[in-house]
């Protein structure tokens, strides 16, 4: 996928409403939005109302008096607005507290776009890559823990530690993955 870089000129436009920069806007976060729903969500009709909404409540924020001040900080902003939809479609659903039988059951679109594989490897070959920098307990640790989903109980035997150092040792563990995956990130101007 193709970052784009914000800046004040396209904020302006898009408050404008300049019919090319929205529909850069919404080609853009749609992708997005739809992968970060399409893992929470079961239903496609649900996830494109909560897309929609998503817009609409970006779109009518932009245009307020206290629109966006920050255009680099954009992504950040479409990204919170869906998180609080999200929420709110969770609260709502869970008040109605609707049983559905399994057969009646969605199950999530497992079919994902091209640019969501593409992204998706990117980010499994930067984690292993990552892993492949850590001392071997912490890339142990991670990938049992983590990627492997290992009883902690097991883990804790294996490295002959109780749960609350088993804690310590994780937190050790993501601090160095974490240092060293925002090493190579470049630093925002």
């Amino acid at each position: 996928m193709q970052f784009h870089k914000f800046d004040e000129s396209y904020l302006e436009r898009l408050c404008a409403r300049d019919f090319r920069t929205e529909s850069h806007f919404v080609a853009y976060f749609s992708e997005l939005i739809q992968l970060k729903l399409r893992s929470r969500v079961n239903s496609p009709h649900i996830i494109e109302d909560l897309r929609q909404e998503t817009f609409a409540r970006v779109f009518v924020a932009l245009r307020s008096a206290g629109r966006v001040k920050q255009p680099e900080r954009l992504g950040a902003f479409v990204n919170s607005v869906c998180n609080n939809v999200l929420l709110e479609h969770y609260r709502s659903s869970s008040r109605e507290n609707l049983v559905d039988d399994d057969e009646s059951a969605t199950v999530p679109d497992p079919s994902l776009d091209v640019v969501a594989i593409l992204s998706h490897k990117e980010m499994e070959q930067k984690v292993r890559q990552v892993l492949e920098e850590l001392p071997e307990r912490d890339r142990r640790l991670l990938r049992e823990i983590f990627l492997e989903e290992r009883d902690k109980d097991a883990v804790c035997r294996d490295f002959g530690v109780d749960r609350d150092y088993l804690r310590v040792l994780l937190h050790r563990a993501k601090q160095a993955f974490k240092a060293i995956y925002l090493k190579d990130m470049p630093t925002p101007a």
